[in-house]
């Protein structure tokens, strides 16, 4: 019954940390009942999926206007369905209550998979108008769900009897998971508080709508057009050519067109050479949601923030962050505040060496002008060059899309024993979709089907990110997972390979990481499979993967030169190497101010919030360095104000990169990455979900707790005192 989470502190779409979060609610269905209700047959968004590998969803039998009747039907049935296991006059036992909810709501999870995935990758104008009118039904139904009295005490029953009725470990986790849900969720609260709650979550899902949809506008409509040849000073010929392919699809034939999006944006800021463009292309990005126009965001964030401070009173917390943060890791904003701001001093102290190097280089070269946030990933690579003999430009040919791919295949091989193999005999949702069937390498068993959508396109959301069509199990016979990763890489010309760089390459196998997670759950019950797991332990073994791009046995397989096949040189390895640590105050910085941001605006509380006043006077108060911008400026910051999901929780990407750092320690000590008894260790940690604390998982992984002193080093930071 994984669709709760739609109201249930908004489910996202597991997004890397510099990317742009996916903010559709996307439930995970499994096996369905041998006899379909009525409604399921009649409509093709509710039928159990059939086809090969357990049944796929049925891309190709889609139509917009089919979901508004089709959640309509499928909450009807769902919330009939839960009525009568909170209406059992049985007494309340795992099996009739907890079970029966496990089992519950398959119609619902299939047709709100389909909508989550047309929100993300296909939002066009015609569904907006769909996702505008069904959020807050959406919200309503939910709250029906966990505000239902007679099936809270059932709940609450199995609960209070889980250690004494001899329930398993996981079947003892799974009656916490819901006990904690509609506890956190109001289950508890009066009549009247509950009213008040259930309206706050519709009003919320559609200032989220709007948000997201503004920030999508925006991407979608903004453009920088270069049209001369002295415009283009400085761009490689891989981002002329993507530039001129957009030109085309956007009608403007001759014209080279960035997008309003960062796989555009940020190559270009790198290397044009024409300044004035480079500020007009960065203040159109950093702008996005903030013009002062019928897309603006700012009212919308503090009505927002308005109302998540009176549901985290009503609920009995002291701030959404308080609320927020009780089932992570962290366990309270003052943990995670003191993590950041550990962290953020170094950072800034890095940023302004790393700034004064470019002003001198800029100076050297008689450039007049102080370095500018629109100048800082131009000067930057020239100081990377410079210093490190390292131009981006140089690694970027030996890093193919599709090589890229088959080298993650090979680590996921070495590594798990999982061998992917492609498939064309299940329906995409567009052309660009490819997928490979997932099984073991030893026994040919089946684990699931990888979904890959890699580029770039109107009405898809930007950035990368992760998602499960359908989570694994098997409580009820095996259910095998079916998981997607999802880029906004741009395309070429026809039959050239698609370039990417080295930043792009570690998002790719950052994403993919999420994948593997997904793909490596082996639990009983839907609800703890996979990456359901706690926010700032989510990341982990996504930001864990990104190690593997940069070992000897990837390169020197899948790094090849795109017009001569040959590795990458190992002397060029080596400069890779050594420039490992360089801009990371940057990197750092520019997130860090993104995480403090977030969280002081949710502990805040009630008090009225201008969204970019309050940026600004945080910032400032911060010492935030002036040649930078936030990662996420606030006015755009999907993560957290297009859903719950990241909201009071961006810190969670350096959270999670504390055991990150430390877990990626664990196979240099034992003599590297790809060390048999490591990597068994590392599947087991990914294999158990939510079914245990994410704490003791890692200390079952490490044989004791994270240490912050591996994420100092792995950033080049002097050592905590």
């Amino acid at each position: 019954m994984r669709h709760l989470n739609i109201a249930l502190g908004g489910a996202v779409v597991l997004a890397a940390g510099c990317a742009s979060v996916q903010t559709m609610e996307t439930a995970t269905p499994r096996a369905a009942a041998a006899q379909p209700p009525a409604a399921q047959a009649a409509h093709p968004l509710l039928a159990p999926w059939t086809g090969p590998y357990g049944g796929v969803p049925p891309f190709d039998r889609v139509r917009v206007e089919d979901f508004r009747p089709a959640l309509e039907a499928a909450m009807a049935e769902n919330l009939a369905e839960v009525e009568r296991i909170a209406a059992n006059p049985a007494p309340p036992t795992f099996e009739n209550t907890l079970a029966a909810l496990e089992r519950a709501g398959g119609a619902m999870e299939r047709v709100s998979t389909l909508y989550g995935i047309w929100s993300a990758n296909l939002n066009t104008p015609e569904f907006q108008k769909v996702e505008s009118e069904m959020a807050p039904r959406l919200a309503a139904f939910n709250d029906r769900i966990t505000q239902n009295e007679p099936l809270f005490r059932r709940i609450q029953a199995v609960y209070d009897a889980r250690e004494r009725s001899g329930l398993t470990p996981e079947q003892q986790r799974l009656a916490w998971y819901y006990h904690n849900r509609f506890v956190r969720a109001g289950a508890r609260l009066d009549a009247p508080a509950k009213a008040r709650l259930s309206e706050i979550n519709q009003q919320l899902a559609g200032h989220f709508t709007r948000f997201s949809q503004n920030v999508l506008g925006d991407e979608n409509e903004g453009t920088l057009v270069l049209r001369s040849e002295a415009e283009l000073a400085g761009l490689p010929q891989s981002l002329r050519a993507a530039a001129a392919a957009e030109g085309t699809a956007r009608k403007q034939p001759g014209t080279w067109i960035i997008s309003n999006t960062r796989s555009s944006v940020d190559p270009f800021l790198t290397y044009s050479e024409r300044r004035d463009l480079r500020e007009k292309a960065w203040r159109m990005f950093v702008n996005r949601g903030d013009n002062a126009d019928a897309r603006d965001n700012n009212a919308i964030i503090k009505q927002i923030l308005q109302l998540r401070a009176e549901r985290a009173k009503l609920l009995g917390y002291p701030t959404h962050a308080h609320w927020r943060l009780e089932n992570t890791m962290a366990r309270t904003p003052e943990r995670a505040m003191e993590l950041m701001e550990g962290v953020w001093t170094p950072a800034v102290a890095r940023v302004r060496q790393e700034v004064a190097d470019m002003q001198a280089l800029a100076t050297r070269e008689g450039a007049r002008i102080k370095i500018e946030p629109w100048d800082y990933r131009f000067y930057q690579e020239k100081v990377r060059k410079a210093r490190y003999d390292l131009d981006q430009n140089e690694v970027k040919p030996y890093l193919q899309l599709d090589r890229l791919r088959e080298g993650m295949f090979w680590v996921a091989g070495e590594l798990f024993g999982f061998q992917f193999t492609p498939v064309t005999d299940v329906p995409v949702f567009h052309p660009d979709v490819t997928v490979y069937r997932v099984t073991d390498r030893a026994s040919g068993r089946q684990i699931g089907l990888w979904y890959f959508d890699p580029y770039a396109r109107p009405g898809k959301r930007s950035g990368a990110w992760m998602n499960a069509y359908r989570n694994q199990s098997r409580f009820d016979g095996e259910v095998t997972t079916l998981v997607s990763n999802n880029s906004n890489f741009v395309k070429g010309e026809p039959g050239q390979p698609v370039l990417v760089s080295w930043d792009d390459a570690t998002t790719l196998f950052h994403e993919f990481g999420h994948a593997l997670h997904g793909l490596s759950s082996n639990v009983s019950y839907p609800s703890l499979s996979g990456t359901a797991v706690a926010r700032d332990y989510v990341e982990f073994p996504s930001q864990l993967m990104e190690h593997w791009l940069s070992t000897p046995q990837v390169l020197q397989r899948f790094a090849l030169h795109y017009q001569t096949g040959r590795p990458i040189p190992q002397e060029l390895v080596d400069r890779i190497k050594r420039a490992s640590t360089f801009n990371q105050g940057f990197g750092t910085t520019e997130y860090l101010s993104s995480a403090l941001v977030d969280m002081k605006l949710h502990l805040a509380g009630s008090r009225e919030i201008d969204a970019d006043a309050f940026e600004k006077a945080t910032l400032a108060e911060l010492g935030m360095p002036a040649e930078l911008v936030m990662r996420h400026r606030t006015p755009h910051f999907g993560h957290v104000f297009a859903s719950d999901g990241y909201s009071a929780g961006y810190y969670s990407y350096l959270w999670s990169d504390v055991l990150t750092a430390d877990a990626a320690e664990a196979f240099t000590q034992a003599g590297g990455f790809y060390d048999p008894a490591v990597a068994a260790r590392l599947r087991t940690l990914l294999s158990v979900g939510n079914t245990i604390d994410p704490a003791e998982a890692f200390r079952a992984f490490r044989g004791r707790d994270p240490s912050v002193d591996a994420l100092m080093r792995k950033r080049g930071f002097p050592a905590r005192k």
